[in-house]
């Protein structure tokens, strides 16, 4: 008995974190939508705010976003390349889009990271999973 409950604390030691919480492997990665600024010319300006609480950095990063309408419409899909994100970093990425007025976004949509810290299947959906969204601007969710 003693023997497997040894042998369950050996397996279980590096899933879990201290506290008993399960470990982040590689750590959190943390996209937040702060802020939509208004453009002279019609632009929308996006700000994002990325952390990788990882221990390695991760090159390339590209996120596909849809942005929706207040009505519910699509409109508009972006690409963007928001990488390199160092270990341990907080850093801040804009954008701007042509043609969009920032009163009409009512929701961003990650559709799908086209690439972090490689372009694979595999490099993709562990950052997924380990990805959490939040958004600052009122009214604007941003979901996954």
């Amino acid at each position: 008995m003693i023997r497997a409950l040894l042998a369950a604390a050996a397996l279980l030691g590096p899933i879990l974190a201290p506290g008993g919480r399960a470990a982040e492997p590689g750590g959190a990665l943390r996209v937040e939508l702060n802020r939509l600024e208004p453009r002279e010319g019609g632009a929308c300006r996006v700000w994002l705010v990325l952390g990788n609480r990882g221990t390695g950095a991760l090159d390339p990063v590209r996120l596909d976003l849809v942005l929706f309408g207040r009505d519910g419409i699509v409109a508009r899909r972006v690409a963007v390349d928001v990488g390199p994100l160092p270990a341990g970093r907080t850093q801040a990425r804009i954008f701007d889009l042509p043609g969009l007025d920032c009163g009409t976004v009512g929701q961003i949509l990650l559709n799908d990271l086209l690439a972090c810290g490689g372009t694979e299947p595999a490099a993709r959906d562990a950052c997924m999973d380990r990805l959490s969204l939040a958004s600052r601007v009122e009214a604007v969710p941003f979901e996954k």
